[in-house]
């Protein structure tokens, strides 16, 4: 994963921990305040919700635990691999876009950051400057041909 990823996997754990946990533990214990706990509607979401933020804290420490942090910044190659930023240009309509291929926990399409796994990712992995791909997705075949690769 890129060091952004790896970072904003930190700062949500963070959150998880010194937010969220201390927020549920607050609620469990005003709902037991309320008495009978087998019909108590506010003490049953609050474990629902423990239950899932825990969930969430034990994967993202599984996660950081086993990432592979690199520095995009210090990669020096023409081809496209992870972590490039891919400038692309449509056959179609002559229409730009930017891509940085990142790993799937950070990945966030509206921002440009496709996950390694995506159809178009994968299509341009190995490519170079001025390379013609072709992506096959659900809406069909669309040509793109590769306007610029770097790695910041």
């Amino acid at each position: 994963m890129t060091l952004r990823g790896y970072n904003k996997l930190q700062d949500e754990l963070r959150h998880l921990k010194g937010v969220e946990r201390p927020q549920i533990v607050e609620a469990i214990a005003a709902a037991r305040a309320l008495g009978d706990l087998s019909e108590n509607a506010e003490y049953h979401a609050a474990k629902d919700r423990q239950g899932m933020v825990e969930s969430r804290i034990s994967d993202i420490e599984d996660k950081l635990s086993k990432a592979t942090v690199i520095d995009v910044s210090k990669i020096k190659s023409d081809t496209v691999k992870f972590g490039a930023t891919v400038v692309l240009v449509d056959d179609d309509d002559g229409s730009l876009s930017t891509f940085q291929i990142v790993g799937s926990d950070e990945a966030d399409v509206k921002k440009g950051l496709i996950p390694i796994t995506s159809p178009i990712a994968r299509g341009l992995i190995g490519k170079q400057k001025d390379d013609w791909i072709e992506i096959v997705s659900p809406g069909g075949a669309k040509g793109y041909t590769v306007v610029n690769v770097a790695y910041k």
